[in-house]
């Protein structure tokens, strides 16, 4: 196969990790970066150009994109599915997943249990907010931060109204959430593909935080996950619409919680923590669904 990698830098380590993976099984492999593509949107023959050359026909494409270059980078791979290219992951799909609040109520419309959680927009409603998740601590979350930037704990009643008018201030657009005390600093990241969990690791916040974020200093092992879990993951991962996807897990007392559903998933880490060639297993998957016009979406919505 053919497969290009959507990715604003080659040498991070998931991209350079696909890029080996790809080649060791005997595939050709590209690297484009989304903002540096022209798409002719208007032809009855599609296509991208890329540093002033028509790209050739891919069999497959692996989006990497990051949050911040998301409207434009989604384009992109729209166009890619309007010229039948198989993706990883469609744009639809990365676009809900993109959409904290959206994404949610998509989870919450499938039954698949989340810590209780509030959104509002009048600041009259701040109360309300608190005590539709339990009352503090609770959890803050902006719906455009990633890697654990942009959530705040707030410990105490006065807290959390104080950084919610913080928020609001700077016209911010955020979710309130239920703490889970029983996690104890730690979460799940069960990596999905296709229709199973490939790999989990349990992620332990440092001493001092809540956020278990690796790129918060957490760390991280390999964990064994209930089937109730396994099932969990990959229910979280279909009702977004991912075929690769980071599910981030809480144990609660009733059962597992899902925090998110990341459509970019980093591979450093639960490569590290399990041992696997997770990326291997992404080229695999590709090797058995990637056909010409099978997207589902073709780019529509």
């Amino acid at each position: 196969m053919h497969i290009a990698i959507l990715s604003r830098n080659r040498h991070l380590y998931s991209t350079r990790r696909l890029i080996e993976a790809a080649r060791e099984r005997g595939h050709e492999v590209s690297v484009i970066d989304p903002l540096k593509c022209v798409m002719d949107v208007t032809s009855r023959r599609p296509s991208v150009y890329y540093r002033g050359e028509t790209l050739p026909r891919y069999d497959a494409v692996i989006p990497r994109i990051g949050a911040s270059v998301t409207f434009y980078a989604l384009a992109v791979l729209r166009q890619f599915e309007v010229m039948g290219v198989y993706p990883a992951n469609e744009s639809v799909a990365i676009g809900r997943s993109r959409d904290k609040l959206r994404s949610l109520q998509l989870l919450a419309r499938a039954g698949v249990g989340m810590p209780v959680t509030a959104f509002a927009h009048s600041p009259d409603d701040t109360q309300t907010l608190v005590r539709l998740v339990g009352g503090a601590p609770l959890v803050l979350k902006l719906l455009q931060g990633t890697q654990g930037r942009g959530v705040v704990l707030a410990e105490t009643q006065q807290a959390a109204e104080s950084v919610i008018d913080a928020f609001r201030e700077l016209d911010a657009n955020f979710l309130v959430q239920q703490f889970i005390h029983e996690a104890g600093g730690a979460d799940i990241r069960a990596f999905v593909i296709g229709d199973r969990v490939v790999a989990a690791m349990l992620r332990q916040a440092k001493e001092g935080e809540f956020r278990s974020n690796l790129h918060r200093g957490g760390s991280a092992s390999v964990v064994k996950l209930s089937p109730q879990e396994r099932a969990t993951a990959v229910r979280a991962a279909k009702t977004v619409g991912l075929n690769v996807a980071g599910v981030d897990i809480v144990r609660g007392h009733d059962g597992p919680l899902v925090l998110e559903v990341n459509s970019s998933p980093g591979l450093e880490g639960i490569e590290a923590a399990t041992g696997k060639d997770v990326a291997g297993m992404v080229i695999g998957f590709l090797e058995k669904q990637a056909r010409p016009g099978r997207t589902r979406t073709r780019g529509k919505g």
